[in-house]
């Protein structure tokens, strides 16, 4: 930390920050749980599951060992009873009996057996890939027939009694959740609150993306009224500019909207921006926000239904009304109806004819079935995915079939559309969905009763985004002490329910978008414009005018690397771990280190002793206070007069710890 000024602004990304980078680089990643050792040559085509793998193993293998057949004990219904039956190991193709089965020559031991037809070579190949990649698989897809139906319409649940005090909607559909799972011998409690910086800090990333300010920290700390924490969540609503700054990535990701990328150059392709931006500020009601997107009444909002036209020839998979088809059914729906668009699905129920179906509601011409890229010659009819509480009128003009599909996605007897987006507001606020994954609504919920509740009251109280997100944020679950990441499948080995993000919060590694934010936030080095076209007015209540925020300009190659999607397709997740190559960007990035060096300069000029300074760089970055030991490691390194190049090290190491990364 000895180096001056003049040589930290020569060398920014010199050997002193090189060496500093690698060094923190190694401890990050590995206390990130993120590989520290060189990885083993990617495969230039990845495995798709659902194409490639399904369609092998049900042609050879499901006959014998899926459903109720598990023949030898071996059963391939899920990727857990694959493994357990001894007969696979992830990554390991040598270990993989079962490979050597389904190549063996050997009538005696042949899989499948002499009678049946053999495994061709290429889809040997392709089982090996498989192997190597470390066996992924659909997450809740399995070979069983499915014994969960989702309901339709919505369903009323009666709260239960309140336990132990609390009294909380969500807090009483907990309880009764872990008391069922405790009378089934399954070991979940409850959880105890968060401390205060703890809750404070993720309330604020969760709500507003920001980072609590010094002042906030301090007076929310000295703060002994017991409403605080719900005080401080109304609050955070009530900013409207910075709520909206930092749902429009949610919503950016969710509906396929950005500023700049594939379709624009060519004028393919329109935004939401502005339509989508006032929605979010003026938080309008989510059944309008979903008539306005199915079934426009201005350009403004026809970005979403229009999707992407392609330059040259594309697949029958990209054509505008099956992408309409695939956007409507994943973003409202909680359906992935893209594997579908080629040919009846491998993985859920839903047909060609379904995808087909409702693609044809959004064609201005009669709609071929295209069957893998081969015309079938049938023509598909305008229809909607669940005929019994409605149809389309197939001789209806496109604008009236749009306004009835409109309706009918918020028609009052369809709870699947509520259930989708709490769904998705309780696993951006908890780390995980009540259905998991987000976009699988079929999959049986970890607690019917809670998500069934949450929806009803979606419904009867206006489709109320915010309304919903304060109920999350005000329950003692929210506010509790926050989970590790759930190892879901060594829960369902061992036969326990899977409860992580339910009974609290998962710790979840912030977005690209609040990395970027904190160190604009921090350092005082936000950009002075929006890429975004939004209207961002500032109410006359407030004096300062608002930072520009990440979410508002086109993605640069630091939020690239930090997961922040190009949106060509819909994005419901984004990534949870950190790769090797996004620790190298982020030690190398010559704009962090630029923007770490003026925040230096920033902290320098308004502390007045070192005591004051770490204190105030913990508070912004970490939203608490240093320990007596690290106050007393950093007054020994950082000495009675710091320099800017050591300050510039301290913010640059609380940026890089896991504490920083992780909402807690």
């Amino acid at each position: 930390m000895q180096r001056s000024e003049a040589d930290t602004s020569a060398q920014s990304t010199g050997d002193a920050v090189q060496v500093r980078s690698i060094t923190a680089a190694v401890l990050f990643v590995a206390a990130s749980g993120a590989p520290t050792r060189a990885e083993e040559p990617v495969l230039a085509t990845p495995i798709d599951f659902s194409h490639q793998i399904v369609p092998i193993l049900k042609a050879h293998c499901v006959e014998c060992h899926g459903g109720r057949e598990a023949s030898g004990g071996f059963s391939i219904d899920t990727r857990t009873s694959l493994l357990d039956g001894g007969m696979a190991v992830a990554g390991d193709v040598d270990g993989s009996y079962f490979l050597e089965l389904v190549g063996s020559d050997d009538p005696d031991v042949m899989m499948p057996p002499p009678e049946k037809p053999r495994v061709p070579a290429a889809e040997m190949a392709v089982l090996r890939q498989w192997v190597e990649e470390g066996l992924p698989w659909e997450a809740g897809f399995s070979f069983d027939e499915p014994s969960y139906e989702p309901p339709l319409r919505p369903r009323e649940v009666a709260l239960p009694p309140a336990v132990a005090g609390r009294t909380h909607p969500i807090d009483r559909l907990v309880d009764a959740a872990i008391g069922r799972w405790s009378e089934d011998g399954a070991a979940v409690e409850r959880q105890p609150p968060a401390d205060d910086a703890t809750f404070l800090r993720r309330v604020s990333l969760d709500l507003t993306g920001l980072l609590p300010s010094p002042e906030r920290t301090r007076a929310f700390l000295a703060d002994d009224a017991p409403d605080k924490r719900e005080r401080l969540v109304d609050e955070l609503l009530a900013s409207e500019i910075d709520y909206a700054d930092h749902w429009l990535t949610f919503w950016n990701d969710l509906l396929r909207n950005d500023y700049a990328g594939t379709g624009f150059i060519t004028k393919g392709r329109t935004q939401i921006s502005g339509w989508l931006y006032e929605a979010l500020r003026a938080n309008k009601p989510f059944d309008a926000m979903v008539r306005e997107l199915v079934a426009p009444p201005s350009d403004r909002s026809a970005g979403f239904i229009n999707g992407i036209k392609w330059r040259g020839t594309v697949s029958a998979g990209q054509t505008l009304p099956i992408q309409f088809s695939q956007s409507v059914s994943q973003s409202l729906l909680g359906i992935n109806m893209k594997c579908a668009s080629c040919h009846d699905s491998f993985i859920d129920r839903w047909t060609l004819a379904d995808a087909y179906g409702l693609a044809a509601i959004y064609a201005e011409q009669p709609l071929e079935l295209t069957r893998c890229d081969v015309p079938t010659g049938r023509t598909a009819e305008p229809a909607w995915l669940f005929p019994e509480i409605g149809q389309i009128d197939v001789d209806a003009p496109k604008a009236d079939r749009l306004q009835q599909l409109a309706a009918l996605l918020v028609h009052p007897e369809n709870g699947r559309v509520p259930r989708t987006i709490v769904n998705r507001l309780w696993g951006q606020m908890m780390g995980r969905g009540i259905v998991h994954p987000l976009d699988a609504m079929q999959t049986e919920p970890a607690d019917a009763d809670l998500l069934d509740w949450l929806a009803a009251d979606f419904q009867s109280h206006g489709y109320d985004l915010r309304r919903t997100l304060r109920l999350i944020a005000t329950s003692a679950a929210y506010q509790s002490r926050s989970q590790p990441p759930p190892e879901a499948a060594d829960a369902e080995a061992a036969g326990e329910p899977v409860v992580g993000g339910l009974v609290a919060p998962l710790a979840k590694r912030v977005t690209a978008e609040q990395f970027v934010d904190a160190v604009w936030q921090v350092t005082g080095t936000a950009p002075k414009t929006a890429d975004a076209p939004v209207a961002r007015e500032v109410p006359a209540k407030s004096p300062d005018a608002p930072m520009v925020r990440a979410a508002l300009r086109t993605a640069d190659p630091l939020m690239r690397s930090l997961g922040r999607p190009n949106r060509d397709q819909i994005v419901t997740s984004r990534p949870s771990e950190l790769s090797t190559l996004e620790a190298i960007d982020l030690n190398t990035s010559e704009a962090l280190i630029d923007n770490l060096q003026a925040g230096a300069k920033r902290l320098l000029d308004q502390a007045d002793s070192p005591d004051v300074l770490i204190e105030d760089a913990y508070l912004r970055v970490l939203t608490r206070r240093p320990t007596a030991d690290e106050q007393a490691l950093l007054n020994e390194r950082l000495g009675e007069q710091p320099d800017a190049a050591a300050v510039t090290d301290l913010l640059w190491v609380l940026f890089m710890t896991p504490e920083f990364f992780l909402i807690r």
